[in-house]
C-alpha cells in the first residue's frame, strides 16, 4: 500500500495525475507501477536490439527430410495418448488491413469525374487492378452480387466500371457487410464445391488432424469480448459437421485480451496524452499481452498459429509437418526432463557435466558462460537447472520470400549473451550499416507455427510471466482524431514475450504459410479451389 501511494504520489507530482485519473486506472485494472515504468520506458526509449547474425540452416536452424518428420509425426502420434492437446489462435484483429487498398480508393476515388482506370492510374494503384481482374473467383462474390442486383433495378444495363465499384462499396458498407470491421476469423475465405468456409471451420478441421488425442481436440480462440458471438454463430452451424466428419469431439474456448494490459498513450513529448474530455488514453498492449492469455491454459502441447494462416483443401499436407514439429519437442522435453530428474535424485556427477553441456549447446542453442569450466560441481548443475527449467518452444520457419515480418536471429544481450530468437525489423537499429547487413542476410522468415509445451518436468504449469524480456517492447507512433500520439506495445507474444523460453528452429515447406495479409491473397493457389487439382 506505502509503495502505491509512493507511486500515485509521484505521478500526480511528475505528470499531473488527478485523482479522476486515478479512479479511470483503478476501473481498469491497471496498476500505478505499470504505468509509471511505461512512462519511464517512453522518456528514456527502447533499447535496439544487437543481432549477432542470422540464424541459418545448421546455425540455429534444424533442416529434417521428409523421412525425418514423418519419424518424429509418428512419435507423436505414439505419445499423445497421453496428453492433452490444445491448439491457440489470437482471432482478435480485424480485417481493416485487408481491405486497406480498397476503403482508400472508395475515399479517394472521384466517382461523378472518373473512370476506375483514371483513379488506378493517377494513383498508380497495383492492387486494385489485381482485385478486379478476380473479382468472380472471391468466395463472397456471388453473395454480394446478389445483394447489388437487390438494390440496384437497372443492375444490367450498367457499365462493368460502375458495377465493380457498387461491388467494393457494397462489401465494404457498414449498412451491409461491412467486410472491414469485422474480424478476419468470420470472413469467407474458401470456396469448396458444396459450401463457402471461414478460418474458424478452417481451424476446427485442423485440430481434429493434427491437435487431437483420444478422439478429443481443444481449439481456443483470443477474440474481442464484442465479438465471441460472431465466432460462436459459426461453431454452432459447423461444429457438428466437422465432429462428424473426423469423428473427433472439438470443445472450443475463447478468451478476451486483458484491460489491465492496456498501455498508456503520451503525447510527443512524452506527457499522457489526453482525449477531449481530459480522460486518460489508453491502447491495448498488442499481441504481446496474449501471454497472459496462453498462460491461463492447461495443457501439455500447445499449437499456436495465427486465424490466416489457413489453406484449402490439402490439410493433410501440413499435418505432416505440425505434427513433426510436436514430435522435435516431446523428444527434446524428455531429454530434458531425464536431465532435471536426474539431477533432483542426486545421480549427475562430474563425469555427465560435458555431455549434457553438449546436449544443450548442440541441441537447444543454449549459451554457455566462459569461465563455466572454473565452477564447483553444485555451481554447474545450478546453472543447468537454471538453463533447462523452462517452457520450450519448436517454431516452424520457411525461406524468406520477401513477406514482412520477423525472422530468427542470433541475439546478444547486453550482458553478453547469445540466443535465438524472432526478431521484427523494427527492433533493430537499421541505421547501424553492419546491424541492417546481418537483417538482410536473414535467410528464413517466422510464418507463426509454434508448438509449445508449458508444464515443467513435475507436470506444474510455468508461470510464462516470469520469462518475458520486458525490454523488448515497442514504441509506436498513431494518431488520434488529428492529434500525434506515442503508444507502447508490448513484447510480441512469439518475440519477447517468449525470450526466455528454451527455442529451437525448424525449416518448414512454404505450403504451411497461407497468410492472408490482403484481401488479394485470396487468388493465390493455397486459397483457390483448383489448388492441388
Amino acid at each position: 500500500m506505502e509503495e502505491n501511494t509512493t507511486t500515485k504520489d509521484s505521478l500526480a507530482k511528475r505528470h499531473g495525475f488527478t485523482e479522476a485519473d486515478f479512479e479511470q486506472i483503478s476501473a481498469l485494472g491497471i496498476s500505478l507501477d505499470k504505468i509509471e515504468g511505461e512512462l519511464l520506458l517512453f522518456q528514456l526509449g527502447i533499447p535496439k536490439i544487437t543481432l549477432e547474425r542470422p540464424a541459418t540452416i545448421n546455425d540455429g536452424i534444424v533442416k529434417l527430410s521428409n523421412d525425418e518428420f514423418r519419424k518424429y509425426a509418428d512419435s507423436f502420434d505414439a505419445k499423445k495418448k497421453k496428453l492433452k492437446l490444445k491448439k491457440f489462435v489470437p482471432a482478435s484483429g480485424a480485417a481493416s488491413r485487408m481491405f486497406k487498398f480498397l476503403n482508400e480508393f472508395l475515399n479517394d476515388f472521384d466517382h461523378e469525374n472518373e473512370t476506375i482506370n483514371a483513379y488506378i492510374n493517377r494513383k498508380k494503384d497495383k492492387n486494385l487492378p489485381i482485385f478486379l481482374a478476380g473479382i468472380e473467383k472471391f468466395p463472397f462474390y456471388d453473395e454480394v452480387k446478389a445483394k447489388i442486383k437487390e438494390l440496384t433495378p437497372d443492375y444490367y444495363s450498367l457499365e462493368g466500371h460502375e458495377k465493380s465499384f457498387l461491388f467494393i462499396k457494397t462489401m465494404l458498407s457498414p449498412q451491409y457487410f461491412d467486410f472491414a470491421n469485422k474480424p478476419k476469423g468470420i470472413l469467407d475465405f474458401h470456396k469448396y464445391e458444396t459450401e463457402i468456409v471461414t478460418p474458424v471451420e478452417e481451424h476446427l478441421n485442423e485440430c481434429a488432424f493434427y491437435a487431437s488425442s483420444n478422439s478429443v481436440s481443444h481449439l481456443h480462440f483470443t477474440v474481442s469480448d464484442h465479438h465471441e458471438n460472431l465466432f460462436q454463430n459459426i461453431i454452432d452451424s459447423v461444429k457438428q459437421k466437422v465432429e462428424n466428419k473426423s469423428k473427433t469431439k472439438v470443445y472450443v474456448s475463447y478468451s478476451h485480451q486483458d484491460k489491465s494490459t492496456d498501455t498508456i498513450s503520451v503525447t510527443l513529448d512524452n506527457e499522457p496524452f489526453r482525449n477531449e474530455n481530459g480522460q486518460l488514453v489508453f491502447r491495448p498492449g498488442g499481441h504481446g499481452a496474449l501471454i497472459n492469455n496462453l498462460n491461463d491454459l492447461d495443457a501439455d502441447v500447445i499449437f499456436i498459429k495465427n486465424i490466416d494462416n489457413v489453406i484449402q483443401n490439402h490439410i493433410q499436407e501440413i499435418t505432416l509437418y505440425k505434427k513433426g514439429l510436436a514430435g522435435v519437442l516431446l523428444d527434446l522435453q524428455q531429454q530434458t526432463f531425464n536431465i532435471l530428474k536426474a539431477i533432483d535424485d542426486d545421480k549427475i556427477g562430474e563425469h555427465h557435466i560435458d555431455e549434457i553441456i553438449g546436449f544443450m549447446v548442440d541441441s537447444l542453442n543454449i549459451d554457455i558462460l566462459e569461465d563455466f569450466d572454473k565452477y564447483t560441481i553444485e555451481n554447474k548443475l545450478e546453472f543447468i537447472v537454471n538453463k533447462l527449467n523452462r517452457p520450450i518452444r519448436v517454431c516452424g520457419m520457411v525461406k524468406n520470400e520477401g513477406e514482412p515480418g520477423g525472422g530468427p536471429f542470433w541475439v546478444k544481450s547486453y550482458k553478453g549473451n547469445i540466443s535465438l530468437q524472432i526478431v521484427e525489423s523494427s527492433q533493430v537499429e537499421t541505421n547501424n550499416p553492419e546491424q541492417a547487413e546481418i537483417l538482410a542476410k536473414a535467410t528464413h522468415f517466422n510464418p507463426v507455427d509454434l508448438v509449445c509445451a508449458t508444464k515443467n518436468y513435475r507436470g506444474e504449469k510455468f508461470d510464462l510471466t516470469q520469462f518475458v524480456d520486458p525490454s523488448t517492447g515497442f514504441i509506436v507512433s498513431k494518431n488520434k482524431n488529428g492529434k500525434d500520439l506515442k503508444g507502447y506495445e508490448l513484447p510480441g507474444l512469439w518475440n519477447g514475450a517468449m525470450a526466455k523460453w528454451i527455442t529451437v528452429f525448424v525449416e518448414v515447406p512454404l505450403v504451411t504459410f497461407n497468410p492472408v495479409k490482403t484481401v488479394n491473397d485470396l487468388l493465390k493457389p493455397a486459397h483457390q479451389p483448383q489448388y492441388g487439382s
